[in-house]
């Protein structure tokens, strides 16, 4: 394997392949493995993004978890480590980006980092330090509803903060637009004041672009996955329609959907008003001891030959809060994305060789049931979601090609799209 100049950890599934996404736009050449791997990745590859669920779990697990993932990269010979994490820079209180980020600090003798979630084109922008969603603050996009890591602080810096020992600061626009040089100043002055992590703004590419330079020799990187645009060029690297090709698709075609969020929600309806097959799943029969699965791939089958099929349990907010009131938060969340993940798995075995799969904790579950080791990143379909190939337990000769798609990334039209795009 040519050795690596670029190790990246991600929290989540989705976030990995968006940071993935992003790293083979700007030229680099990039496999995304599912957890950490046991031995050596036979892959020539610039980059490697290790996927972790590590996103919502116990805060000493996450941090357990992200060393592993760090002393595998440092074996492979990375010259920087970048943890990602979510657009939304969505957590609970006590972590797990702080936590996180701290342990990594520890473990790698690093005594400064920035922290920033933006990504322009997917209208996440940071100001101030204050998170956008689009034209409105964080806490007032939907986010305030997250069924998991509901935000309800626009404000990074004191969100940060409260998860974090060390002194955390702001880079902001001004200093940014001055561009490299200017960003390095501030830099070391908040390093002479103590701060060991600064929040960044960006409210553009341009923005994300100006920061790469300047964080060059900085040995951890912590962002969202825009800052992944900046990056490739310090390593000597241009973008390349090469870095993005994959083997030529096939197959049958579905999508499944766990996510909840509004972006889903518009998608799944859009599908349906275009007069594609959809199938919603109701979790109260789940927990009552229906076997939905069967009956949800019992009415894929035959179906499956005529066009993408749809099966979710994508649902309005209020609907997500009953639900979790009567079965509680984590066994309504653990018990749908079981159920999804046995249908993508049954989907796959029927011949479902193109998977489009929604929402970040429903994509670790189903890449998982799918028994996939690790995942070659290849065209966009939209800001953050590319097409994957993968080799499967359940598709074993010629793979499959998968798009794991962040709930709130995608244009309304995504799940038709993303098939087109494909071919």
């Amino acid at each position: 394997m040519a050795k690596l100049v670029l190790g990246c950890i991600a929290d989540d599934f989705t976030g990995a392949t968006d940071l993935a996404n992003n790293l083979v736009r700007a030229g680099m050449r990039v496999v995304q493995a599912i957890g950490v791997p046991e031995g050596p990745l036979d892959a020539d590859v610039d980059a490697v993004v290790v996927a972790l669920k590590s996103r919502t779990i116990a805060p000493a697990e996450a941090i357990a978890q992200s060393l592993d993932a760090l002393r595998w990269l440092q074996s492979q010979g990375a010259k920087q480590i970048y943890f990602k994490y979510c657009s939304t820079f969505d957590s609970t209180p006590q972590g797990n980006i702080g936590p996180v980020t701290e342990a990594l600090m520890d473990a790698m003798g690093c005594d400064f980092t920035i922290a920033t979630p933006a990504f322009p084109d997917n209208k996440r922008t940071v100001f101030k330090g204050y998170l956008f969603a689009g034209d409105v603050l964080l806490n007032e996009s939907g986010m305030q509803n997250h069924p998991l890591t509901p935000m309800t602080d626009p404000n990074l810096v004191r969100v940060l903060q409260a998860q974090c020992k060390r002194k955390v600061g702001l880079v902001d626009y001004a200093v940014v637009a001055r561009g490299a040089a200017a960003i390095e100043e501030r830099i070391a002055q908040l390093k002479a004041e103590g701060v060991s992590i600064a929040i960044v703004d960006a409210v553009s590419n341009d923005d994300l672009l100006r920061m790469g330079p300047a964080l060059a020799k900085m040995p951890l990187v912590t962002a969202g996955s825009g800052v992944a645009i900046g990056l490739p060029a310090n390593f000597g690297l241009a973008p390349s329609s090469q870095a993005s090709a994959l083997p030529k698709a096939g197959g049958k075609s579905a999508v499944v959907s766990g996510s909840c969020s509004l972006a889903t929600n518009r998608q799944v309806l859009d599908f349906i008003q275009r007069g594609g097959a959809a199938l919603a799943i109701d979790p109260l029969r789940i927990a009552a001891g229906v076997d939905v699965a069967a009956e949800a791939l019992a009415w894929a089958t035959p179906l499956i030959d005529k066009g993408p099929v749809l099966v979710y349990s994508t649902a309005e907010a209020g609907s997500v809060k009953s639900v979790q009131g009567r079965l509680g938060v984590e066994e309504a969340g653990a018990m749908v994305e079981r159920t999804i993940a046995a249908i993508a798995r049954g989907l796959v075995e029927r011949g479902v060789h193109r998977l489009v799969v929604a929402g970040g904790e429903t994509s670790g579950a189903c890449v998982q049931a799918l028994g996939i080791a690790q995942m070659q990143i290849g065209p966009q379909i939209d800001p953050g979601v590319p097409w994957c190939h993968a080799r499967s337990e359940a598709a074993p000769e010629a793979g499959l090609h998968i798009a794991l798609k962040s709930g709130n990334f995608g244009s309304d039209d995504f799940f038709t799209k993303a098939f087109t795009v494909l071919g």
